[in-house]
């Protein structure tokens, strides 16, 4: 390009550089020619032809986003049309993908002795690693879709048939009623543990760790009676309101950090327990693969509870 090129030039340029080459012989000239009509248009008004030309191009714009539109070139990673269903598939995968690597990395690094501390940050790098992997080759299949203008499994046309359930917004009797009898129920089985014990052979022999006794028990019956009256202020309100999804998000942490501490510590499970029904070294093997799973679900049932707590206090505060 030599120093005499015009603005004019230097665009048509530019806007050539990313169209097709059978193409861009058509394209260029129409595009000079619109270019030159608009330019003696405004010198017809008045304008002096460098200003005029300059204010021609400007109104034009970039000129990549002009030969995107004259070619039909997409300038998004993923368009509406496929958007949701890439959404609602990558929400999927993760709420599959991650709670599945974190119980298995945890649960590997227990059977290898890795502390607590060693454990946490295996999972969380695994989990990590795991969700960019599904949301980059999830956006890749996506992206490929639309490039070669291939279907979708839900890119049928839309009808009512497809519309979701209404999501729950207020508390019913049945929620209070199915939330107390939950911990009434837990109360009969931790009672019954200690008094009676979990195996008919082995009478007497309690799965939780007797030195729980008494105070550590009694303030576990102190929290789920707390719980069993949030469940009652629920119900009276109607709904699930900020405050009591914050204090139930409380209670679930109350309950969750001692026990997972309890846990790490050789003081939640009995010790005796696995060994006596199980004879050898598999005995303290399951107990180990237990306790790992135990964790597990103390941590899997205090972020849903207090989750799903939030999201229905949410969708109450909007409606």
């Amino acid at each position: 390009m030599t120093t005499t090129d015009t603005l004019t030039d230097r665009y048509v340029d530019a806007a050539m550089r990313t169209v097709r080459e059978d193409q861009r012989a058509d394209l260029a000239a129409e595009l000079r020619g619109s270019i030159d009509d608009q330019i003696e248009a405004r010198i017809a008004e008045g304008a002096d032809p460098d200003s005029a030309e300059r204010a021609v191009l400007t109104d034009l714009g970039d000129p990549d986003l002009l030969a995107a539109g004259y070619t039909g070139r997409q300038l998004h990673l993923i368009g509406p049309r496929y958007y949701l269903d890439w959404w609602r598939l990558l929400k999927l995968l993760l709420w599959i993908v991650l709670p599945c690597t974190a119980f298995g990395v945890g649960l590997a690094q227990v059977l290898q002795g890795a502390t607590v501390g060693e454990t946490i940050a295996s999972a969380v790098v695994a989990v990590l690693t795991a969700a960019l992997h599904v949301a980059f080759w999830t956006t890749l299949v996506f992206v490929v879709l639309e490039r070669t203008g291939h279907e979708t499994m839900t890119s049928e046309p839309w009808t009512p048939d497809r519309l979701p359930e209404p999501r729950q917004r207020g508390a019913g009797f049945g929620d209070m009623i199915t939330s107390i009898a939950f911990l009434l129920i837990m109360a009969a089985v931790i009672l019954w543990d200690h008094f009676i014990g979990l195996v008919p052979t082995q009478r007497g022999l309690s799965f939780l760790d007797d030195g729980l006794w008494p105070w550590w028990i009694m303030a576990l019956f102190l929290v789920m009676a707390m719980e069993a009256v949030l469940a009652i202020a629920v119900y009276g309100v109607g709904r699930w309101t900020v405050p009591l999804a914050v204090a139930n998000g409380i209670l679930n942490l109350i309950i969750a950090v001692p026990a997972l501490w309890l846990l790490a510590e050789g003081r939640l499970i009995n010790p005796d327990f696995f060994p006596t029904i199980i004879e050898g070294a598999d005995g303290a093997t399951v107990q180990n693969i237990l306790a790992a799973i135990i964790g597990f679900v103390i941590v899997g049932v205090a972020i849903w509870d207090t989750t799903d707590a939030a999201l229905k206090a949410a969708r109450a505060r909007r409606a």
